[in-house]
């Protein structure tokens, strides 16, 4: 399988030129933020110290708490806005920087998720939350699932955006700001202006992709997870191909699969309108009604 080079999250807009002022995504292009500046609204941000790294979180809204894990690499809270201008409106959200990412520390040690999935923990227990549901993006998306299998008394249920089975070398070796710069300078820019170590940026990029590039992903992961899933993937995702996360989907005891029709891996934007109506009823529904549903194996005999 042809390697990937990591990103997290490429939208398919042009560059927007000028100074920037505000807040923005990976190529965000024109006019298409939201308001609120999400992983990076300072009136309201905290941090929590999570190992040797302070990691960096914002609160909004009332309810039933949603913890909030954005894409990896050049991906951002602000990428997930829309989303989150919704969600609040009913659920208190818990959004937070990953380490290296934002305003969130990169710390000294390398790159696990089990430390991903502690950095998560940290901030619950600095906002009191002791059970919330997740949702997650990608990179997001695989801490999610490292959180409900090491702390499975704190999740409830988990919305996995972007994340299947990976094998170790399915993406690259390299990830170069210069490279990143070349397609979106302005995103760079306003990066380097919030990060608290700019100058490790690079140095975080090296540990970020060798992380990645030796990752791998399977039952031993998927078959650890008891609360419901609901898993979400554009059918153009190749990052995360559609068949990885019907494998994923295979081996999740109680999981949904929602395949999003003309989007790509950052399907809440290509089709935001049905990631949407995927996302919502579930995070709304009781849990008693999540049950889990009869997996099929390919060409079973149907019993009457």
């Amino acid at each position: 399988m042809k390697k990937k080079i990591l990103i997290g999250l490429l939208g398919l807009s042009l560059l927007s030129g000028g100074t920037v002022d505000a807040a923005r995504y990976f190529m965000q292009g024109e006019a298409k933020g939201v308001k609120t500046p999400y992983g990076d609204n300072v009136k309201i941000g905290n941090y929590v110290q999570a190992g040797d790294a302070k990691i960096y979180y914002e609160v909004y809204g009332k309810g039933e708490p949603i913890l909030i894990l954005h894409g990896g690499g050049v991906g951002s809270p602000y990428e997930m806005g829309r989303l989150l201008d919704d969600l609040k409106k009913n659920h208190k959200l818990i959004v937070m920087s990953a380490r290296g990412h934002g305003r969130s520390e990169i710390g000294n040690t390398p790159l696990t998720y089990e430390q991903k999935a502690d950095d998560a923990i940290a901030v619950l227990r600095a906002v009191g939350e002791k059970k919330v549901q997740i949702i997650g993006f990608s990179d997001g998306a695989y801490t999610a699932y490292k959180i409900a299998a090491m702390y499975p008394e704190q999740v409830e249920r988990i919305v996995a955006i972007g994340a299947g089975t990976l094998e170790a070398g399915f993406f690259g070796d390299s990830m170069r700001l210069e490279d990143l710069a070349a397609i979106d300078a302005d995103f760079i820019e306003y990066e380097k202006s919030i990060m608290p170590e700019p100058e490790r940026w690079q140095e975080f990029c090296n540990k970020y992709i060798y992380f990645w590039h030796n990752l791998s992903v399977g039952k031993e992961t998927f078959n650890a997870i008891k609360c419901p899933v609901l898993l979400i993937v554009g059918d153009e995702d190749d990052h995360a191909p559609v068949i990885t996360v019907l494998q994923a989907h295979q081996m999740i005891y109680n999981s949904r699969l929602c395949v999003i029709p003309k989007a790509w891996h950052s399907a809440f934007l290509n089709n935001y309108e049905m990631t949407a109506q995927a996302i919502l009823p579930f995070v709304n529904s009781k849990l008693e009604d999540l049950k889990p549903s009869k997996k099929v194996e390919y060409n079973s005999r149907q019993e009457s």
